[in-house]
């Protein structure tokens, strides 16, 4: 499933369209990328097939079988310099500062500990070059109220306690209606709009950009899918979303976060 997510239909192809465009717009020309917990390596087979180097790391064996699969479909093999089974947490494997950028996206939302996090965040940081961007996204809590309340859940029932009071959610807890596909949701923490801004920030990294992946589409799946297949009319839906994503009002609406920063340079802390 995961390998498919992201282009099964219009409103989910806005996580990886509005991806895509951060990417191109602070990346640099060439180098080594990090695609730390890639899953089935989606990304790593678009940057490979842009001319960038890939490490792909992913905690799933599962899922490394789907990405040498797809990478062998893809004719990407010579630019995937290493596929690695392990976590985020624990990057040990990795130099200091030897990514010329770095991918986590939405990783981070899979460690219920705060402590794992953090530890997470500092790892990433570590293994980037100074100066390299990074490109983080996270379940974003606001939108998951949304989803909740569409799906006509019991807000009073004491199992969402844990959500609501610290944005973790059990996969014990599911919700059929609002996680249809999928037959209820993993365990996942689920950040405030600012918590990933500042988490990297109290790392050393300065904040390029804070998006939502679903931008003005956000809970409009079935109205964001009509008009998907209205060809013209999609291509100036995407612009105007992309012009728009980043807007304060609008972050917190939509179920993914998307936060960029550069690792700051010696120079600059001096």
């Amino acid at each position: 499933y995961e390998w498919i997510r992201l282009f099964q239909d219009g409103y989910h192809q806005l996580e990886y369209l509005v991806t895509m465009h951060f990417l191109e717009r602070y990346l640099p020309r060439t180098g080594l990328v990090l695609d730390a917990g890639g899953g089935p390596g989606r990304y790593t087979i678009e940057l490979a097939k842009k001319g960038y180097e890939v490490i792909l790391l992913d905690l799933s064996p599962k899922c490394l079988a789907i990405a040498r699969r797809e990478m062998r479909k893809a004719g990407v093999g010579d630019r995937v310099k290493e596929i690695v089974q392990g976590s985020i947490a624990n990057l040990s494997r990795f130099e200091n500062e030897l990514f010329d950028a770095i991918l986590c996206l939405t990783p981070l939302s899979h460690l219920l500990e705060k402590s794992d996090r953090e530890r997470a965040s500092i790892e990433l940081v570590r293994v980037a070059k100074e100066k390299a961007p990074l490109f983080i996204s996270v379940f974003n809590r606001y939108g998951l109220f949304r989803t909740v309340l569409r799906a006509g859940e019991n807000l009073t029932d004491s199992a969402h306690a844990e959500m609501f009071t610290r944005g973790i959610h059990r996969a014990r807890f599911r919700h059929p209606k609002a996680f249809r596909r999928t037959a209820g949701f993993t365990d996942a923490y689920f950040f405030l709009p600012n918590e990933v801004k500042e988490l990297f920030e109290n790392k050393g990294v300065q904040t390029l950009a804070l998006a939502t992946c679903e931008g003005l589409s956000s809970d409009l799946e079935e109205a964001t899918n009509a008009l998907y297949k209205d060809r013209e009319n999609w291509g100036q839906w995407l612009k105007i979303l992309l012009q728009t994503c980043t807007e304060t009002c609008i972050t917190g609406l939509g179920n993914h976060l998307l936060y960029v920063g550069r690792k700051k340079s010696m120079e600059l802390d001096s």
